[in-house]
């Protein structure tokens, strides 16, 4: 008998390598594969994601960048600003995702580059 499918919050961080377009493109597109990727998930198992940002960051949107993912149209998508603490990590770029996955699949959370020190816990391999 299979089991349903359960709904999964996904989180996640990066940064990037400088406040330009190009610069967010990049660190975004490479958050949402690797959360897709080590996830095995297809579009239609992503209810939503959100993306927060430092404030040092605002070129573009990253909500922008991620719709452009094949078959992410029907994905709710949102941009907020990250809350503002002292000695925070600049230019990070984090997420949270909600997805349906297995029940017995474990969620495997991205935190790359620089941001990888701030859930060393969590990253992955």
């Amino acid at each position: 008998m299979t089991q349903s499918p359960v709904l999964r919050a996904l989180r996640g961080a990066t940064t990037a390598d400088a406040n330009t377009a190009a610069a967010i493109e990049a660190a975004v597109a490479e958050l949402v594969q690797a959360l897709v990727a080590r996830n095995g998930l297809g579009a239609e198992q992503l209810v939503s994601v959100t993306f927060s940002v430092t404030g040092d960051l605002d070129a573009c949107f990253p909500a922008a960048i991620a719709r452009r993912q094949p078959g992410w149209g029907q994905v709710a998508l949102l941009d907020c600003q990250q809350m503002a603490v002292v000695g925070d990590l600049p230019r990070c770029i984090r997420l949270l995702a909600h997805a349906w996955l297995p029940p017995q699949q474990a969620p495997l959370h991205p935190y790359l580059r620089a941001a990888a020190q701030l859930r060393p816990d969590r990253v992955d391999p």
